[in-house]
């Protein structure tokens, strides 16, 4: 490998690692969130330019936040009107011929601050006044530090699709004069539901892909996993963030079953459950116990994390302890009800009690119309009516979950199935 290409890779490493953490500090320190990302994306092309040439200095994440603070205070004097708290800003700057140095970061990397900072990054990317979509794209790009590309990589979207979203934000932001300050200990708890989403969201993508070639996205799923361990850490006394991770963590475990060697899905009846990831099903059951321990109950992710520890301990399918999984939908569906949910429940009931007992919830979704353009329901119906051996209206059903299905690899296991009824 050449030198220019490890240096880049240096230079990547650093900036996935500490972004968040730089950002979040020049937003601290120029009061301007907007001003700060653009600042610190512009430290990092310095850094592609000049490390390569220069080497990678001792403390990466420093020089970044030196470059970014030297560039606030260009941008200071070019504003036309400069405010007395830019003005000192800029005077300081000039107090000296190593002004700039080491002393810059030990001025703005205060270490009491810089959780505070992060969670503050947190709460305004998942700010309600943005669209989902570009609360998405904002924390993945402010907190997981990933380029438009790789954003318009992981969600299938143009890349002039994603830029177009993060700067429609920051100018959202902006003219709602959305603070950068950590919320409230009520505010936190307020806000937190759209955090926790758009985490769980950009796991969900990852781990069961909405469109093309790959039916898992490892490196979105991990996206999230460490975004949720951050919020764990940052708000401890929330049983949700527990909940959430525990929950991310589980489910993150099954990856190496879930595909065979060519990505093809494997189904959880077919995975090789001495393949799960031990280690995470262990954070896992310990992040789900802390959910538990912080006494207020478990809430909506916190049940989702029990429903994926049933699965995680179990030896195969046939010994899952299906009933207590019905259980835990049915108090899912009373926290958060939705028609997911309860095909999720119609499932489980399935597999303790048979498909007979399972359908008539499944036709009334059906009958009600939600899930309509989704094809897990024609796909769960499917499989219920080729258990009950009505196999003309299962090969309806799973013609209709193929035709709506867009990811590939799932539309070959639907395929497969309907093949295997044709024969």
């Amino acid at each position: 490998m050449s030198q220019g290409r490890e240096v880049r890779r240096a230079v990547e490493a650093v900036w996935r690692i500490e972004s968040a953490r730089i950002v979040g500090t020049l937003a601290r320190y120029t009061g301007d969130f907007a001003l700060a990302e653009d600042l610190a994306q512009e430290a990092l092309a310095e850094a592609l330019v000049g490390w390569p040439r220069d080497g990678v200095p001792a403390n990466p994440a420093g020089w970044l936040l030196t470059v970014g603070r030297r560039r606030a205070i260009d941008a200071f004097r070019r504003r036309a009107a400069l405010d007395e708290r830019y003005a000192v800003l800029a005077r300081d700057a000039d107090d000296g011929p190593d002004a700039g140095a080491a002393g810059d970061v030990d001025l703005l990397w205060d270490p009491d601050r810089v959780d505070d900072d992060q969670l503050a990054l947190m709460f305004i990317s998942c700010h309600p006044v943005l669209s989902r979509e570009a609360q998405v794209a904002l924390t993945l790009r402010v907190l997981g530090g990933l380029s438009s590309d790789e954003i318009a990589r992981a969600f299938l979207a143009p890349t002039a699709t994603v830029q177009a979203r993060i700067t429609r934000a920051k100018k959202t932001l902006a003219a709602a004069r959305v603070r950068f300050e950590v919320p409230t200990r009520e505010e936190c708890r307020e806000r937190l539901g759209p955090v926790l989403s758009v985490i769980y969201l950009i796991f969900t993508e990852g781990s069961s892909a909405s469109g093309g070639g790959d039916w898992i996205r490892p490196d979105v799923a991990r996206e999230a996993v460490r975004l949720a361990r951050i919020l764990a850490r940052l708000l401890p006394d929330e049983p949700e963030t527990h909940g959430l991770l525990a929950l991310v963590e589980l489910t993150a475990a099954r990856f190496p079953a879930r595909v065979g060697p060519d990505g093809e899905p494997v189904l959880l009846e077919h995975q090789d459950r001495e393949r799960w990831d031990r280690s995470a099903i262990g954070r896992g059951r310990a992040s789900l116990a802390r959910a538990g321990q912080v006494g207020r109950g478990l809430g909506a992710y916190g049940v989702q994390a029990a429903i994926a520890e049933c699965h995680a301990i179990a030896r195969s399918v046939a010994d899952t302890d299906w009933d207590r999984i019905v259980l835990l939908y049915e108090a899912l569906g009373r926290l958060a009800p939705s028609p997911v949910v309860e095909l999720n429940r119609a499932v489980a009931v399935s597999m303790a009690s048979g498909p007979a007992a399972a359908l008539p919830a499944v036709d009334a979704l059906v009958a009600s119309g939600a899930l309509s353009g989704s094809h897990l329901l024609p796909s769960v119906r499917g499989e219920m009516l080729r258990r009950l051996g009505r196999l003309d209206e299962a090969r309806h059903e799973l013609d209709l979950a193929l035709r709506l299905c867009g990811n590939e690899r799932e539309r070959a296991v639907l395929a497969a199935k309907l093949a295997a009824l044709a024969g």
